[in-house]
């Protein structure tokens, strides 16, 4: 009977679980600030991944897969700690975790619905007349770079794997895109010591195009700066030109490559986090940058305007370790278009 009394005792005094409100109403523009995707566009996104997200729970107050999704995109586009982001939206720190996690791998079971290599060569063609419009460089399908996304200092025996060679941890992520700014790839499954030309050259995209790619007219080439070795379907700027027709395909390959750090400019900017600091383990950190490339994709998709960010781009290609003497593609370009 004691014991009964000291229960029901402290039952009384359980602070009671208090699910508050999400944030008041906003209006469109300031929706869009906070989770960069409109109220329609972020309630087509819940549609696409509610399956993964709707799980059984013994609790009455099961959080619905549209707020699990408002967490998720607010944390992404704000950058803030997920505290931060459990304390302005109502919810404790443990449930922004499980949205982050939750919504992130269901973004990447769907990555190769938004993130595909064109195929078709309807669709090649099309991209490469858009990559023709901007500097009149041809036959490019895509245009290929790499970029760090800082995290926190990782544990255990490989940690000095993730310090780049600018001294920070990182995930080296490869990106190529189309002429619009979609990504067609992005890997990031590498930590941030591991060369750009490495990444791309394990990377199931690499391992196609030298074993499938059909030549120049078939299959067009990538742009690559000077990190990347010179090949039959990827193509980088002349170190030293020594002629006008190389110095104008230079100028060309510049402005056309441009558009994948551009690319990387409005995914950063949209998305604070990778801008920031992921502070998340490695493997968790790769399934969040991944996520954000299908959002970025879906954004592009949904016709979420981004304003352009006008970066300057340096004209000095980028010199990597790497000679290679398997360079007629370039030749026949730079003869054929640019002399």
């Amino acid at each position: 009977m004691a014991l009964r009394l000291i229960y029901n005792v402290g039952r009384r005094h359980e602070k009671e679980r208090v699910y508050r409100h999400m944030e008041p109403e906003y209006d469109d523009k300031e929706f869009k600030d906070r989770f960069r995707f409109s109220k329609n566009s972020l309630q087509f996104i819940t549609d696409l991944i509610e399956p993964n997200l709707c799980r059984p729970t013994l609790r009455s107050h099961a959080i619905p897969a549209f707020t699990q999704v408002q967490l998720a995109l607010r944390y992404f586009a704000s950058g803030s700690p997920m505290r931060v982001i459990g304390d302005t939206m109502g919810y404790h720190i443990s449930s922004v975790s499980r949205a982050v996690r939750d919504v992130s791998s269901a973004l990447c079971n769907v990555s190769q619905d938004f993130i595909q290599w064109p195929e078709t060569q309807q669709q090649k063609n099309k991209i490469r007349d858009g990559f023709y419009d901007v500097a009149h460089f041809p036959g490019v399908v895509g245009t290929i770079d790499g970029t760090h996304v800082r995290i926190q200092s990782p544990s255990g025996d490989n940690e000095y794997a993730f310090v780049n060679r600018k001294g920070f941890h990182s995930i080296n992520v490869q990106g190529v895109c189309d002429h619009t700014g979609k990504f067609l790839n992005v890997v990031a499954n590498w930590p941030g010591s591991c060369h750009d030309s490495f990444i791309f050259k394990t990377s199931n995209l690499g391992r196609y195009m030298e074993t499938r790619h059909r030549g120049y007219d078939m299959d067009g080439v990538l742009l690559g700066d000077s990190g990347y070795p010179c090949k039959r379907y990827i193509v980088t700027p002349y170190l030293r030109p020594n002629s006008e027709s190389q110095v104008r395909y230079n100028k060309a390959h510049v402005k056309t490559r441009a558009i994948v750090e551009r690319c990387f400019g409005w995914w950063k900017r949209r998305f604070n986090i990778l801008h920031g600091e992921i502070r998340t383990k490695p493997e968790k950190a790769v399934k969040i940058i991944t996520a954000c490339a299908v959002l970025h994709n879906i954004a592009l998709k949904l016709r979420e305007q981004m304003e352009d960010d006008n970066q300057e781009v340096n004209d000095v290609p980028i010199v990597g370790n790497h000679v290679d003497e398997r360079r007629q593609v370039r030749e026949h370009i730079t003869q054929t278009y640019f002399s």
